[in-house]
């Protein structure tokens, strides 16, 4: 294996874990932040507490909380399809390089056995 080929090949592991990470986070932001706050707005609408204080704490993680914790699940989201992408022009840079080195073997063989 080449230098190139291995460098190649350590640059798509790291992003493997990088993505693999991205994706715990992400599991992580809807299991730990946005599933417990719409469970306590539907405890919430559901009676659990009345009045004007549950009708504020209803207004306010419906309309900030919960659309910022989608932010964030978006920019996540995001970024991994950018690593995705980036990951896909690696794969296709060393399928084009091995090709190249290929060609350039069958080249050098045939001028060899001319």
């Amino acid at each position: 294996m080449s230098l190139f080929g291995f460098l190649v090949r350590m640059a798509r592991k790291i992003l493997e874990n990088v993505l693999s990470g991205l994706m715990q986070q992400l599991n992580i932001v809807q299991d730990q932040a946005l599933a417990p706050m719409r469970a306590m707005v539907q405890q919430v609408v559901g009676g659990i507490w009345i009045g004007q204080g549950a009708n504020a704490f209803v207004e306010e993680v419906s309309s900030l909380m919960i659309p910022g914790v989608g932010q964030v699940m978006d920019h996540i989201t995001f970024m991994s399809s950018n690593l995705q992408r980036a990951m896909d022009i690696i794969d296709d840079a060393d399928k084009q390089a091995q090709s190249m080195a290929s060609s350039l073997g069958d080249t050098f063989g045939n001028i060899v056995n001319f």
